[in-house]
């Protein structure tokens, strides 16, 4: 690849990440909420702009980041992931505490708070089964399945979530954050064949 293009595809992903935390940043709803809600909301951004950078790592498609330096940021955006979700929703808990217990137990009337806990829980669920891949000694296909799995369901439950909240976050600029996420999943599934026997680690 040319290097103009390389830096194209740096820059695309900064505008797509950047644009919804500045629209984020200029909503008229952060007027009068405290730090902390405003942590938490934008700890739920940053996780989702997390939610497009995974894949495209496991892809190897951003420039300077294929291979095992690839993996390696991979791993280190993954426990990223899940310090942005743990301050997302000890933020809300901050807040308010019964709506996070709701959600929790999902008896929250909303639905969109049925789809967050459950893209949590699979967030969760892909980072323990990474940390836990070497000790229970997983075979390659049996890992890479499963862990696609989980990622999937987050990657739906977040979008999902997102999408049903009237925040902070601009509709149109959220929707494109969103849709970009879903692509480079879709893509990476593809394009990996994580699913046919011809599947191989990278």
């Amino acid at each position: 690849m040319h290097r103009p293009g390389r830096w194209m595809i740096w820059v695309a992903l900064a505008a797509a990440i950047a644009l919804p935390l500045g629209l984020a940043a200029q909503s008229p709803l952060l007027a009068y909420r405290s730090p902390v809600y405003i942590t938490a909301g934008f700890a739920g951004i940053v996780a989702m702009a997390l939610l497009l950078v995974q894949p495209l790592l496991v892809g190897g498609y951003l420039p300077g980041l294929s291979g095992l330096r690839g993996r390696r940021v991979h791993r280190l955006f993954g426990a990223g992931l899940v310090l942005a979700v743990i301050a997302h929703v000890a933020a809300l808990w901050v807040t308010s505490p019964p709506d996070v217990i709701d959600v929790l137990t999902f008896t929250s009337p909303t639905p969109f708070s049925v789809w967050g806990n459950v893209a949590m829980w699979a967030v969760f669920a892909a980072a323990l089964l990474a940390v836990l891949r070497r000790p229970l000694r997983l075979r390659p296909r049996i890992w890479r399945k499963a862990h696609t799995a989980l990622a999937g369901v987050a990657v739906l439950g977040c979008v999902v979530h997102a999408v049903l909240i009237e925040g902070t976050m601009e509709p149109l600029s959220k929707i494109g954050l969103c849709a970009l996420a879903v692509v480079a999943t879709v893509w990476v599934l593809r394009d990996r064949r994580i699913w046919t026997p011809r599947a191989t680690s990278r």
